[in-house]
């Protein structure tokens, strides 16, 4: 299998295949900060600050609260997880499409700010890969060192139940690899690509935590078709409907 290093030219290639693939490199002067507040243009903080401290998480719940117009904490809660789940899945699974390696997204290095509109922002501080089998470093970079802390996080300040958050994680795999498998003009999915998306999203499918969150089947144009066991609660927001993957929805037959 022929591989690519991963450089900040080639994140800037998956940066362009759209919002939730977007992440810079490096660290400028003034981009640290210490405010997380929506509009408050006080720079990136590491995820770990995120993940560790609850004032910071409080802040972002109550700014997702005030674009999503709900009084609702959970509900901005579990779309601010998936959100960010999705970037993280987006990443680091495209880079394994592209390059044949896996990022190391260690949540000390990778900061983040909160933007007046959209997801996250992203920097990743220094270019490192995860070493092993690709879908075992994906599991290892995007779940083990990100996920995990995360939905605690997410559980401790707003109560999201472990069930909703796991079914965020599988849906934000499943949206990533259906853009990759897309059309998008920078999508990685010409036949040189080392890794085959498919394949990878399965193995991660086929393990905790993220076994059981649903139903998936191959279908003959590519993406797997997914529908989740539980809800992530976005159809609360008012003028809001149900996700396409959503428990609500009626069932597809899956094999």
């Amino acid at each position: 299998m022929v591989t690519a290093a991963l450089t900040p030219a080639v994140l800037a290639r998956i940066s362009a295949i759209g919002p939730y693939f977007a992440v810079a490199t490096g660290l400028r002067p003034g981009d640290g900060g210490t405010s997380p507040a929506e509009g408050s243009g006080r720079g990136f903080r590491p995820l770990t600050d995120l993940y560790a401290d609850q004032g910071a998480l409080e802040d972002c719940v109550r700014a997702v609260c005030g674009r999503l117009g709900v009084d609702r904490p959970r509900v901005a809660a579990s779309t601010l997880h998936l959100g960010t789940a999705s970037r993280l899945w987006s990443i680091a699974l495209a880079c394994a499409a592209f390059t044949g390696r896996v990022p190391d997204l260690a949540p000390d290095r990778l900061w983040w700010r909160l933007p007046a509109r959209g997801p996250l922002e992203l920097r990743l501080i220094d270019l490192r890969e995860v070493d092993g089998e690709a879908h075992r470093a994906l599991h290892h970079t995007v779940v083990v060192r990100n996920l995990v802390p995360w939905a605690d996080a997410v559980r401790r300040v707003a109560g999201v139940s472990p069930h909703t958050l796991r079914g965020n994680a599988a849906s934000a795999l499943i949206g990533a690899h259906r853009v990759l498998l897309s059309d998008a003009p920078h999508a990685p999915h010409a036949p040189h690509a080392p890794h085959s998306v498919v394949p990878l999203v399965r193995a991660l499918l086929e393990r905790p935590p993220l076994a059981g969150a649903g139903t998936w089947h191959a279908t003959p144009s590519g993406p797997l078709a997914f529908q989740r066991r539980s809800c992530c609660l976005y159809y609360r927001v008012p003028g809001a409907g149900t996700c396409g993957d959503c428990v609500l929805n009626p069932r597809e037959k899956t094999v």
